[in-house]
C-alpha cells in the first residue's frame, strides 16, 4: 500500500508535483503562496516562491520592485537611503540631501571628509588658503571677506610689523607714536626695562623709564641732588640756574619751607628773611 503524501492545506497529492517543505509538512505551490507568500510593499500584489524577494525595515518587494523612488533605478544590488519612507540611490540622496561644496560645486558625499565654516561647506582637499593654495585642513584659518587665509598667510600679508623686530604681531602689543610695537621689544633706550603699562617719557623720540630718563636728562635738586623730572605731580622751584623739588627748597639754616615765600641767596644756600637778618 502506497504512503499518503499530500499538500498539509489542501490534501491533494503531492506525487509527482513541485512542493515546498514547510515546519507544518508539506505544501503544494499554490497553497505555499496562498497562505506564506509576503505581499510586495510596491505592487501589493504577492512576491510568489519563484520570485526573488528583497525586505527591508520589515517591509518586502519583488525585486523589479525594490527601485529609487526618484530615477526608478534598480536598488536590488546598490547601496541605497530611506528618506520619508522613500528609497533612494547614494546619487539622488545626495543630490537631493547632500550639501555642495562652495568651491567645487560638486556634491559632498555622506562618510566624506569636509569643512564646515559659517553655514557653508567644502571638501576638505578643496578648503584651500586664498594666498599659497595649499590644503588648511584642520589647522587654524582667518577669514577676510570672501577670502580664507592660514595663519602665517595672513601674517604675512596683513597683520602689522612691529616697529623694532619687524616681526608680525598677531596678538597685543603696544602703540607709541602711532607705531605698533611687541610688548616685549617696546623696552626703554637706557636699561632695556619693558616699558608696557609702566610711566615713561621720551628724548629724541626713543622712549625711557622714569629713572633713566631722570639720571640722563632731567633737572638736578641743589638740595639732594636728586632728579627732577615732574612725575607723579611732582612739583619744583627754578632759581638763576639752580633747582630744588618743592620739599627740598628749605631755608638752609632753621629748615623752613620757601614755597611761596621771600628768600635770600646767600653764595650756596638760601635762607628765610629771618635767618638772613640774624647774619
Amino acid at each position: 500500500m502506497t504512503e499518503c503524501f499530500d499538500c498539509d492545506n489542501c490534501k491533494e497529492s503531492l506525487y509527482g508535483r513541485k512542493y515546498i517543505q514547510m515546519d507544518k509538512g508539506p505544501y503544494c505551490i499554490p497553497c505555499y503562496d496562498a497562505h506564506f507568500a509576503n505581499t510586495c510593499d510596491e505592487c501589493k500584489e504577492l512576491i510568489g516562491h519563484d520570485c526573488r524577494e528583497l525586505y527591508y525595515e520589515d517591509r518586502h518587494y519583488h525585486e523589479h520592485c525594490f527601485r529609487c523612488f526618484r530615477c526608478d533605478r534598480s536598488l536590488a544590488d546598490e547601496p541605497f537611503t530611506c528618506q520619508d519612507e522613500e528609497l533612494l540611490c547614494n546619487d539622488c540622496y545626495c543630490s537631493e540631501f547632500s550639501s555642495k561644496c562652495i568651491a567645487c560645486e560638486k556634491t559632498v558625499m555622506p562618510g566624506s571628509r569636509k569643512l564646515e565654516y559659517n553655514g557653508q561647506t567644502w571638501h576638505e582637499h578643496c578648503f584651500i588658503c586664498s594666498s599659497c593654495q595649499q590644503p588648511i585642513g584642520s589647522r587654524s584659518f582667518i577669514p577676510d571677506q570672501k577670502d580664507y587665509y592660514c595663519v602665517p598667510c595672513y601674517e604675512s600679508k596683513f597683520a602689522p610689523r612691529c616697529t623694532r623686530c619687524k616681526k608680525s604681531l598677531t596678538k597685543g602689543g603696544v602703540t607709541y607714536r602711532d607705531e605698533p610695537w611687541h610688548k616685549e621689544c617696546f623696552v626703554c633706550t637706557g636699561c632695556k626695562t619693558p616699558l608696557a603699562g609702566q610711566q615713561f617719557t621720551s628724548q629724541d623720540d626713543n622712549p625711557y623709564c622714569i629713572k633713566c630718563f631722570g639720571n640722563l636728562y632731567a633737572k638736578k635738586c641743589s638740595a639732594c641732588t636728586k632728579p627732577i623730572t615732574g612725575f607723579g605731580g611732582g612739583k619744583y622751584v627754578s632759581f638763576e640756574d639752580r633747582h630744588w623739588h618743592h620739599n627740598c627748597f628749605n631755608c638752609a639754616r632753621c629748615n623752613t619751607s620757601l614755597v611761596g615765600k621771600g628768600f635770600i641767596p646767600d653764595n650756596d644756600e638760601i635762607l628765610c628773611r629771618d635767618c638772613s637778618s640774624d647774619l
